[in-house]
């Protein structure tokens, strides 16, 4: 298995030339389209699999007993030993090549570098306390009230990708934050977002205001994963391997993870598991099922977001996410019986446009850089 030799992705080659994030995905000479690229094809469908999933099980685990919030924050995160085989695969893989080139020095056990690590345990803890408040706004709020307001982060993210890594918006992807946002805003002002049964107002507030809290926290993290890749390319004055952005994503993993273990053993919830699972509406099985499923369905949806970032943007990650929030919307109508009126078809519909809208605008781009750099090789003697 070989996963290092992954060119530099548009953000950190412009941060290697001096110059800001670059939005293009695969833009650029030689590079391959993002649609046609398999690694990037397989990143999105572990994202799609941990967007949808995720929110689904941790409303099935409340509704059918389960109250831990702090265990289902660090669900969110628990799973990062899936990141071990592939890792030790590609660490076996370096030093084998080492050893045929002659190396004198070792493969190094990580590729990480002081500073990127420092930045990655930092988001790490944002990102655990992302998950705690994702984790108690999902335990008030009905499956398609927490989508409506989790989709909200694509517009924290468009700003802080403006700000943070510099994004120069085309009008195709100015058209479908604008589309997606509207979507959005459409299913808050007609969602049915009525609290659940046994949730007084107090706690639905409380919910609410976290689960927009976790969004915007997103929103920042996003561009913040993208810039930290982009300025270890710069000073490394090397490519970021696929390779790095697991080890990163597994060091987010193990940070958040034990944040949220912390928060556990304070709130004694380690031992309060085995009478949960007892007393749990599907059974003890079931009860472990779920917590299993909905750990990897999260790791899934975290691996694809930064493969995303990493192939592509802090943007299309957002576009992306914000698209599969709709196609929640519509399994939560299915499993949990959520009404779903015209309003919500009109607001899925809407999305669906703005993410075709950004996908034309990343194919037409390809198209006019593949079309410049052609011109050029003809010009040049």
């Amino acid at each position: 298995m070989e996963i290092e030799a992954t060119p530099l992705s548009p953000q950190q080659q412009a941060y290697n030339d001096g110059g800001g994030s670059d939005q293009r995905a695969g833009a650029g000479t030689g590079a391959k389209p993002l649609y046609r690229n398999p690694v990037v094809v397989v990143n999105f469908l572990l994202m799609a699999v941990g967007t949808v999933c995720g929110p689904l099980l941790f409303r099935a685990y409340f509704l059918h007993g389960g109250t831990r919030k702090w265990l289902t924050c660090l669900l969110q995160t628990a799973a990062w030993p899936l990141l071990l085989p592939p890792l030790c695969v590609s660490f076996f893989s370096r030093r084998r090549r080492q050893r045929e080139e002659s190396a004198t020095e070792a493969a190094p056990l990580s590729l990480m570098s002081g500073r990127l690590l420092a930045a990655t345990v930092a988001i790490g803890l944002v990102i655990g306390i992302i998950d705690f408040l994702y984790a108690y706004g999902l335990a008030y709020l009905p499956v398609s009230t927490s989508s409506i307001l989790v989709s909200t982060q694509l517009a924290f993210t468009a700003v802080f990708a403006l700000v943070v890594v510099r994004h120069r918006f085309t009008a195709f992807s100015v058209n479908a934050v604008v589309l997606l946002v509207v979507g959005a805003a459409m299913l808050g002002l007609n969602g049915g977002g009525d609290r659940p049964a046994g949730v007084s107002r107090a706690q639905y507030y409380a919910g609410f205001a976290m689960t927009l809290g976790s969004a915007a926290l997103y929103g920042l993290v996003l561009p913040l994963m993208e810039l930290s890749q982009a300025q270890h390319a710069a000073r490394a004055g090397a490519a970021v391997t696929y390779t790095l952005v697991l080890e990163i994503q597994m060091v987010i993993g193990i940070t958040a993870t034990a944040f949220s273990a912390v928060g556990m053993l304070v709130n004694r919830e380690f031992h309060e598991i085995p009478d949960e699972a007892r007393r749990f509406d599907l059974g003890e099985a079931g009860y472990y099922f779920m917590l299993v499923s909905s750990a990897t369905a999260f790791q899934c949806f975290f691996i694809g977001t930064i493969g995303a970032i990493f192939y592509g943007s802090a943007l299309l990650a957002g576009v992306i996410m914000t698209l599969l929030i709709s196609v929640t919307e519509v399994f939560a109508v299915i499993f949990f019986h959520e009404p779903f009126n015209g309003t919500k078809g009109v607001a899925l519909a809407i999305s669906i446009w703005g993410f075709i809208s950004y996908f034309y605008g990343e194919i037409r781009t390809n198209e006019q850089q593949s079309n410049t750099s052609t011109d050029k090789e003809h010009l040049d003697p």
